[in-house]
């Protein structure tokens, strides 16, 4: 019963954002409910930029009545510059964001897109916006001998590491496991986000994880007995994803970051949500 409960409360966490979706754009106009991929003169002439995000400390969120997150922000200043409007939907699932993407339902993917060559077959990325890897996150040794506690890559040979489901660090722990010469057993998790998993790490739900740098950095200072300072993967680039056809959207939004990104605003945005 007692992990009846937890599951009962990280399934609370999960469907937070398809409430959000629901309470923040009812009104979702006809043509959003006939998805088709709109090029960016489309959405200009509609006014309206339709988003798909990551529900999470850093990309989107709700804080109290305020609505947040770095690619909110960042989102709102393009919109702002271009004269539109932003409809942001947070979507957990990474396969429903690309999809969506891909089917014409959204027209920016605005979250911590890792750019490796499985996903530049599905989408076209912006310039690099953030810079993060992928770290192993596990609890901190509780005693002076604990067995579970990992100090090198090598012993996670025969472990279970949970991910999000369709995550790209599926393929940098299959290349891992080649490395190390062993097996890597690999949980995908359909239900939750990152932050869920965390805290089903810190709550001994499960023994290790894969996540963002980032985020697990942001979620470290109310779970600490979590131990981050594992990382599986280089530093890699993180961008937005938009529809391989719409090269218009893309080119609008790379000028613009090419801009931006030289301003103080956009330190102020990183160093606000961001602790590396």
């Amino acid at each position: 019963m007692k992990s009846v409960k937890k599951y009962m409360k990280y399934g609370i966490m999960g469907v937070v954002a398809v409430a959000l979706s629901a309470i923040l754009f009812p009104s979702r106009t006809k043509e959003a409910e006939s998805p088709f991929p709109r090029s960016y003169e489309e959405i200009v002439q509609s006014g309206v930029l339709r988003a798909v995000t990551e529900y999470n400390s850093i990309s989107f969120h709700v804080q109290e009545d305020t609505l947040g997150g770095l690619h909110y922000e960042l989102l709102h200043a393009f919109a702002q510059k271009k004269g539109l409007k932003v409809e942001i939907t947070p979507e957990m699932s990474i396969e429903k964001r690309v999809q969506g993407i891909q089917d014409g339902t959204y027209d920016i993917l605005a979250n911590n897109v890792m750019i490796n060559s499985e996903r530049k077959d599905s989408l076209l990325f912006t310039h690099p916006i953030l810079l993060s890897r992928q770290i192993l996150v596990q609890r901190k040794p509780q005693e002076k001998n604990d067995s579970t506690y990992i100090k090198s890559l090598l012993e996670l040979a025969h472990k279970t590491v949970h991910v999000v489901k369709g995550s790209p660090s599926i393929l940098r722990i299959q290349h891992l496991s080649n490395e190390i010469g062993d097996t890597i057993y690999i949980q995908e998790v359909e239900r939750y986000g990152q932050e869920q998993l965390l805290a089903m790490v810190a709550n001994n739900d499960i023994d290790y994880a894969i996540c963002d740098e980032n985020i697990a950095l942001t979620s470290a200072h109310h779970l600490p007995l979590l131990d981050i300072e594992t990382a599986i993967s280089f530093t890699q680039f993180y961008s937005w994803g938009v529809n391989k056809d719409n090269t218009t959207l893309l080119d609008s939004l790379n000028t613009w970051l090419e801009d931006y990104k030289q301003t103080a605003s956009f330190q102020e945005l990183i160093k606000k949500y961001t602790l590396n």
